[in-house]
């Protein structure tokens, strides 16, 4: 296979090497969890902070049905500007007393750079959008804040596009970057998913990079219905862990403001967490 970014990358495998496996010795850590494809990391929540009520009911089903860390938006990048943009601010502070309560490390996106520090304050994980993939003055100020930076692939990025992204991060002194591969456009985008979700690039990820590849199944296939199967799919490939949307409840998806349709129930969350915790399948992945 033709080497699709440069050796003398930091993200490149031919930087560091394991002394034994060849594995990149630099080992990505959220907390206390090291990212480890035999133990799937799990992070679920809202797509939105929409009020209290909402992110904290979601994150007390998340933290009963095993989920690792939170998800949620305070501040929401929307096509169309009318479109709910996010509590800012205050969802920074609902997201701050869920993690308060429940002890769930949270992740959550910064679209601007000089919003990096106000978020970071309550994130354990900087999230970096899809739209916002090759916003190089925000990458090189996450890369300099420190804290591990999710880094969602571009709705049409190539594989060394994606990987340029993260090198930006990573000459910045930060190699704590988890990769997301959220679905690319294609002429079937829309016709029965959002997305196309390609689970084929996380092996090529791992021909060319150490870094590992969460996959986020909810914004790849927007419909609920089909976000257990690819979870599965996700996981058969060898995803280092799932980025999910969750609702509290079948209300919820009329109700929410941003992506409702696409979140899953906790009795949901919990058989797929069943599933990426290696334990036997008793029935299909329904409601």
């Amino acid at each position: 296979m033709k080497r699709t970014i440069p050796a003398g990358y930091l993200v490149s495998r031919t930087a560091t090497r394991g002394p034994d496996d060849g594995l990149g010795e630099w080992t990505v850590r959220v907390g206390d969890h090291v990212l480890d494809p035999a133990c799937p990391l799990v992070i679920a929540g809202p797509c939105a902070v929409e009020s209290r009520e909402q992110t904290l009911a979601i994150a007390r089903e998340v933290r009963a049905a095993g989920g690792d860390m939170l998800r949620g938006g305070a501040y929401k990048p929307r096509t169309n500007p009318y479109s709910f943009q996010g509590l800012g601010e205050e969802g920074l502070d609902i997201l701050a007393e869920a993690k308060a309560e429940t002890g769930l490390p949270v992740v959550t996106e910064v679209m601007d750079p000089r919003l990096v520090e106000k978020v970071g304050a309550v994130a354990d994980v900087l999230q970096v959008g899809s739209r916002s993939m090759q916003n190089f003055p925000l990458l090189r100020e996450v890369g300099r804040f420190g804290k591990p930076v999710l880094l969602k692939r571009g709705y049409a990025a190539d594989l060394e596009e994606w990987l340029s992204a993260a090198e930006y991060v990573a000459r910045e002194g930060n190699r704590n970057i988890l990769l997301c591969e959220r679905g690319i456009r294609t002429f079937a985008s829309g016709a029965y998913s959002r997305n196309t979700l390609d689970l084929a690039v996380l092996a090529a990820v791992r021909e060319v990079s150490w870094l590992p590849v969460l996959v986020d199944p909810s914004h790849a296939t927007g419909d609920w219905r089909r976000v257990p199967a690819a979870c599965s799919a996700a996981l058969a490939h060898g995803a280092h862990g799932l980025l999910i949307d969750v609702v509290a409840n079948a209300e919820g998806r009329r109700t929410a403001r941003c992506d409702g349709g696409q979140g899953i129930l906790p009795s949901q969350l919990r058989r797929i967490i069943r599933e990426a915790r290696g334990e036997p399948r008793l029935r299909a992945l329904r409601p």
